[in-house]
């Protein structure tokens, strides 16, 4: 029997960090993103999961980083509103740990990527609804998406790094 399950965005967050002049990471996040996941019964070992993310809500805290984030330098938000990954195959390691592989879409581009997914279980929260939740890794290169700006700056140093690290606390309410 299929269960459908749908992402609580209360009790959820995407986020992603970027190495920033080679020294420190810079943080950002995601504000309006919407995620399901089919199961057979409960088990997420066999999931299909689907999520989207909207360019428009990326949040670094710095409004002008964010502006240029969304400009065609960037993510071009104006021809490509959303980022997508839709599952193609799920490998359970072990009672806490799945493979999630999919075909992530940025920028009008897709790729293959495999996330590692921390499953903390299932519970029935104070007002009886199931939840599911888990955290989400993984990494991705931005240049093989289209995401290629970039500078140096006088000493040599790269102001963006290319690998981008993306990670997710996901609760799901079963439907």
């Amino acid at each position: 029997m299929n269960t459908n399950w749908k992402v609580d965005n209360m009790h959820s967050e995407v986020g992603f960090k970027v190495r920033h002049m080679m020294i420190s990471n810079v943080s950002g996040s995601f504000g309006s993103f919407d995620a399901t996941v089919q199961t057979q019964g409960d088990d997420f070992s066999s999931a299909k999961f689907d999520f989207s993310a909207a360019i428009e809500s990326i949040n670094t805290g710095v409004s002008d980083r964010d502006g240029h984030l969304k400009s065609a330098d960037f993510f071009d938000a104006e021809n490509h509103p959303q980022l997508t990954f839709n599952s193609t195959e799920v490998k359970k390691l072990n009672d806490e740990t799945l493979e999630i592989a999919g075909i992530l879409q940025i920028r009008g581009t897709e790729k293959p990527v495999v996330f590692t997914a921390d499953f903390a279980g299932i519970a029935v929260d104070p007002y009886g609804q199931t939840k599911a939740g888990m955290t989400l890794l993984g990494s991705i290169k931005r240049s093989e998406f289209g995401l290629t700006w970039s500078a140096v700056t006088e000493a040599g140093n790269v102001v963006v790094g290319d690998e981008i690290k993306l990670n997710a606390e996901l609760q799901f309410v079963k439907q």
